[in-house]
């Protein structure tokens, strides 16, 4: 997805581009289908293999090869340096265990090979531009442009809210509702165990509980069932029973930026259980939604951290069950505190996200496209 708005740009700035993007599950290409502007062309990657990669680049001859984030695959980086097309790193990204990895005297003269194949490297933040010099990238490669994902909201092609959605809305118009998004396993016990917490105080609250995959979301309805509670499962159409229903399971695919305006809370998944690496903040704030997060941010820490610097008030982060329940208390009794929030988030977003796209195009066309007239691009 953070593809997306940078494909749309190029499209519409230089019309003689034909661009190619390819993924590596069906799963991605479910949520991008849709988004492609007409005209892009999408192949699902080769397998990074010698004979695959000759066979791909032979085929579609492409002028440059923009790589997103940390698809670092040593063939395809290989075989399109020796065909002198000209390789863009775009939202580059290297996690702590990663960079351990690649840093190690085995693979570290591997990764400062392929990394001088590039002729642009865009990270995501300062910390990770400085990974990607300590991994030997060349210095005059790496410039900062800032994280692609804030704009994703900006260029996301929506066909309107969903008739579902606004009979969700109505649903719980006399409740008060927060939503947990992008659950990992084990993450739906914390925000359980703060929605028992909350109930004492507010027998009128309602989580809406979205898992990262769909399956687990269908565990975790039938787990609560089991346990007596009643839940309303979203891929069956079931409708919230005032003071029996409060708990909303999603069990479904592509619809969390809908949600987000479901709910004026929204606390972010896949941070509150050690291991985990954070998820995406700027989707909930560009939403207006009052952001919380837990400690664990890892590959989003330098969001959180930028937010935070913008304005304190558009991210609260937590470290506790209890510290959560505190937070998401404090917003369902304060209804100008929960505003305030809301709107710090919001403005955040919009701060952060201007002027991002400008920038990358900028690098490209300086550092890949070199003015060419006629370009055949793939963005993996």
């Amino acid at each position: 997805m953070a593809a997306i708005p940078v494909i749309r740009h190029c499209n519409e700035v230089k019309s003689d581009l034909t661009i190619l993007m390819t993924t590596t599950t069906v799963s991605a290409f479910e949520v991008i289908k849709n988004q492609l502007p007409v005209g892009v062309l999408h192949q699902f990657a080769p397998l990074d293999t010698p004979l695959a990669i000759d066979r791909f680049l032979g085929h579609w001859k492409p002028n440059a090869i923009i790589i997103m984030e940390n698809e670092l695959w040593p063939n395809l980086i290989m075989a399109a340096s020796g065909l002198l097309i000209p390789l863009g790193l775009l939202n580059a990204r290297m996690s702590t265990k990663s960079f351990k990895r690649w840093s190690s005297p085995l693979l570290l003269p591997l990764v400062s090979l392929l990394l001088s194949k590039f002729s642009l490297i865009a990270p995501l933040s300062t910390l990770q531009g400085i990974r990607f010099q300590l991994l030997h990238a060349p210095p005059f490669v790496i410039n900062y442009s800032g994280d692609l994902k804030y704009v994703v909201n900006k260029f996301h092609v929506s066909s309107g809210t969903s008739e579902s959605i606004r009979d969700l809305k109505v649903e719980l118009a006399e409740m008060k509702v927060w939503i947990a998004s992008s659950l990992h396993r084990g993450e739906e016990e914390v925000i359980l165990g703060v929605h028992n917490m909350l109930l004492e105080s507010h027998p009128d609250s309602v989580v809406i509980i979205v898992p990262r995959h769909p399956h687990h979301g269908q565990q975790i309805a039938h787990k609560l069932r089991k346990d007596g509670q009643s839940v309303a499962l979203r891929s069956q159409n079931e409708k919230l029973t005032p003071r029996k229903t409060n708990i909303y399971v999603v069990d479904t695919l592509g619809e969390l930026r809908e949600l987000y305006s479901v709910a004026p809370i929204a606390v972010i998944g896949g941070s509150f259980i050690p291991g985990l690496t954070g998820h995406n903040l700027s989707e909930a704030a560009a939403a207006g939604c009052a952001v919380i997060t837990g400690c664990h941010v890892g590959h989003f820490s330098h969001m959180v951290k930028a937010m935070q610097q913008a304005n304190p008030l558009s991210v609260t982060q937590v470290s506790t069950k209890l510290e959560l329940k505190e937070a998401v208390d404090l917003l369902l009794s304060n209804p100008e505190i929960l505003e305030t929030h809301q709107r710090a988030s919001k403005d955040v977003y919009e701060s952060l996200s201007s002027c991002i796209i400008t920038n990358i195009w900028k690098l490209l066309n300086l550092h890949i496209f070199r003015g060419k007239s006629r370009n055949h691009i793939e963005c993996k």
